[in-house]
């Protein structure tokens, strides 16, 4: 932290954020806050027709991609994708293409690499 300095980790953070929200948005799912979001994580619904419970399993079990479900009345029904400590861009890209593959291997019409290209666009502001 000390090394890349509190200023810079708000701004990593918000970037990790916006490129989220703009990958999972290009892909066509309904952001859980889209009114102030927090940058610590994104909250996605699962599309219409996909079970959230499944889309975990396959992320976790299948591709080995840990991400959070809804808890409570949102479980079953939500992926929550981390921003908040040592996470990069790199990081952000395998979430979002692992779960443009997770939901293409549900049956969902997802379009390939469209939310890791929306992501790219955002996550580049990152490399002077």
């Amino acid at each position: 932290m000390k090394e890349e300095g509190l200023e810079n980790i708000f701004a990593r953070h918000n970037r990790l954020a916006r490129a989220t929200r703009a990958a999972m948005q290009a892909i066509g799912l309904k952001l859980l806050a889209p009114e102030a979001p927090a940058e610590s994580c994104t909250g996605v619904y699962a599309p219409e027709g996909v079970d959230g419970g499944k889309l975990f399993k396959v992320l976790k079990d299948t591709l080995g991609v840990t991400m959070a479900g809804g808890q409570d009345a949102l479980k079953g029904k939500v992926l929550r994708i981390a921003h908040l400590g040592y996470v990069d861009s790199f990081d952000t890209i395998v979430a979002v293409a692992s779960i443009e593959m997770a939901l293409k291997k549900l049956g969902y019409a997802v379009p390939m690499g469209k939310g890791v290209a929306a992501a790219q666009e955002i996550l580049l502001e990152g490399y002077k």
